[in-house]
C-alpha cells in the first residue's frame, strides 16, 4: 500500500470515529434512559387530563394527542400499567 495523503487522512478519519465511538460508548445507556423518562413524562403532561390528572396546558396538548396516539400503547406497558388507564380509549 502506497502511502499518500489521502490514505494518511483515511487513517485519522478512522482514528478519530473510533475514539469518539470508545469515549460515547459508555453514556449511551445513561442518554437513552433520559430521553425515555422525558418521553414518558410528556406522554404524561399530553394525556393527564384523560386520566383526572389537572393539566393547565390542555389547550395547547389537545392538538398532540391523535399524533401520540400510536406510542401509547408502548408508554403505558412501559409505566407497568397492564391495560389502558383511560376509560375512552382501549389498546390492548
Amino acid at each position: 500500500m502506497r502511502i499518500t495523503w489521502a490514505n494518511i487522512k483515511r487513517w485519522f478519519r478512522r482514528l478519530a470515529y473510533l475514539a469518539s465511538e470508545a469515549y460515547n460508548a459508555p453514556y449511551r445507556g445513561m442518554v437513552a434512559r433520559a430521553k425515555r423518562e422525558q418521553d414518558d413524562l410528556f406522554m404524561l403532561l399530553i394525556f393527564s387530563e384523560m386520566m383526572g390528572i389537572p393539566n393547565p396546558a390542555t389547550y395547547y396538548t389537545l392538538e398532540l394527542q391523535p399524533i401520540m396516539l400510536e406510542k401509547f400503547h408502548e408508554w403505558h406497558k412501559r409505566a407497568g400499567m397492564e391495560h389502558s388507564p383511560l376509560d375512552d380509549f382501549r389498546c390492548c
